[in-house]
This record gives structure tokens, sequence and C-alpha cells, in this order.
């Protein structure tokens, strides 16, 4: 069930609320968008037309061209600790609420760019 909502949520419906989480703590929309572009090899030509448009996750990180030290993004998101999932989709989606939520927390951009 969970698997089914994921896949059918765009990138452009979560990404508000990405912003929005990192703007309350002080942070901007051009720092997520730079950890975003390093995660996802996207340029923010490309990168904005996810924004608008309707691409779900699985066409998101289809297109993505994934950074290699994505691997090296570790620790618990939601409970579930990241190295231990198994689902490539719902591992980049929680490579991406992590690195959206170290953002958030005040991390460093050059040590969330590992």
């Amino acid at each position: 069930m969970i698997m089914s909502r994921i896949e059918t949520m765009t990138f452009a419906s979560v990404y508000p609320l990405y912003l929005a989480k990192v703007e309350k703590k002080g942070r901007t929309k051009e720092e997520l968008d730079t950890i975003i572009r390093w995660l996802t090899g996207f340029n923010q030509e490309t990168l904005e037309q996810m924004i608008e448009g309707t691409q779900t996750f699985p066409e998101f990180f289809a297109q993505a061209n994934l950074h290699p030290n994505i691997h090296q993004i570790k620790g618990v998101i939601c409970g579930v600790r990241i190295e231990n999932i198994e689902d490539p989709l719902m591992k980049n989606i929680r490579y991406l609420d992590k690195i959206v939520d170290e953002l958030a927390k005040g991390k460093a951009i050059e040590k969330i760019m590992r």
C-alpha cells in the first residue's frame, strides 16, 4: 500500500514541503536546490522543470544521475535506518529526505555534499 502511494506522488507535490521545512529553519531555496542538484545530477533548469512538472518519484529518480557518494548518506529517517532499506526507490527517496533534514538542522552544505 505505501509503495503504491509513493509511486504516484509527484516530486512537484513534495518540493514545497521540503522548501517550507528548510525555510522555517532559516535556510534558503538556493541551498535546498544545491543539495538536490548534488544528489540528482540535475542542473538548475532541469530541477525547475521537475519542480513545475508532473514526474512521479519513480520518474524523477529514473532521470537522475545519482552522485557516486550517495552511499555515504547514512542514518535514520522516519525511524528507519537508510542502510537497511532494500527497495531502490524507497532508498533514494530516503536519501533525499535525509539531506533535506540535515539542511534544516543546520548542517553545512559542504558536509551534506559528502
